[in-house]
């Protein structure tokens, strides 16, 4: 009788060993991945923190305020002629608005060199084919311009 009760307590022990070695190196793996996670959140921080300063202008914010936005506008025609301030860009029948798109990467890179932001007014007059207004929201989404108000059929000034 004792024999088998001090037998069977072997085995919880054995088992208890067992765990903690199966518990252990996983609690290692965790420890560096958090290690790991806060060296690089650290890293991430000062990095930004550098960036900011590196312009000399002070903070961005108020770099920001001092520049107005760029205001843009494009007009979209019944007859699907797209202008950006009054010039005409690429033809009605162009989709992808090669030249329109590039313009507009070109002011939205110059004005981030400026810290200004970059707003679109899109006029579209009530007759305008809607794929040729999408066709513009396309090209400022390749553009990464984010700020954009609509109008339509000039009724809204």
């Amino acid at each position: 009788m004792s024999h088998g009760h001090s037998h069977k307590k072997r085995t919880v022990e054995s088992d208890q060993v067992n765990m903690g070695f199966q518990i252990a190196p996983m609690i290692d793996v965790v420890f560096v991945i958090m290690l790991f996670f806060m060296v690089m959140a650290g890293a991430v921080k000062v990095e930004r923190e550098l960036k900011t300063q590196l312009p000399g202008i002070g903070t961005p914010a108020l770099a920001d305020e001092s520049t107005p936005p760029d205001e843009i506008m494009v007009t979209i025609e019944e007859s699907g002629i797209v202008t950006l301030n009054e010039e005409e860009f690429d033809t009605p029948e162009s989709k992808s608005l090669p030249n329109f798109t590039g313009t507009l990467m070109k002011l939205k890179q110059e004005a981030d060199s400026r810290n200004a932001k970059v707003m679109v007014t899109i006029q579209a007059e009530e007759q305008a084919r809607y794929e040729r207004v999408i066709d513009v929201l396309n090209s400022m989404a390749k553009a990464r311009i984010g700020n954009v108000t609509f109008t339509v059929g000039g009724e809204e000034f």
